[in-house]
């Protein structure tokens, strides 16, 4: 089996080549791709963090409203009034 010699730098032209490639290229492609990932996850975590605000608040509201409707009191109507005219977090 012969080797033809001009394969060999050929070979070491193509590996220094791709090396070049891989770091004007890809190495900045990956760095892009991982930046974005890093973004979204960011918003990811906002929206978490929001819908978990906006949950506490409705659970709130309805533990106020379970306790309206299991008084049985003669004040109930006084406090419904004052419910009503308190502020909305």
């Amino acid at each position: 089996m012969d080797i033809n010699p001009l394969l060999i730098p050929i070979l070491g032209i193509s590996c220094g080549l791709l090396a070049i490639i891989g770091g004007v290229f890809i190495r900045p492609w990956m760095q892009l791709q991982q930046r974005k990932m890093e973004i979204e996850a960011q918003q990811v975590a906002e929206k978490a963090a929001q819908y978990a605000a906006h949950s506490d608040r409705l659970e709130q509201r309805v533990a106020v409203l379970e306790r309206i409707l299991t008084d049985r009191s003669t004040q109930l109507g006084e406090e419904i009034e004052r419910l009503r005219d308190a502020p909305i977090n």
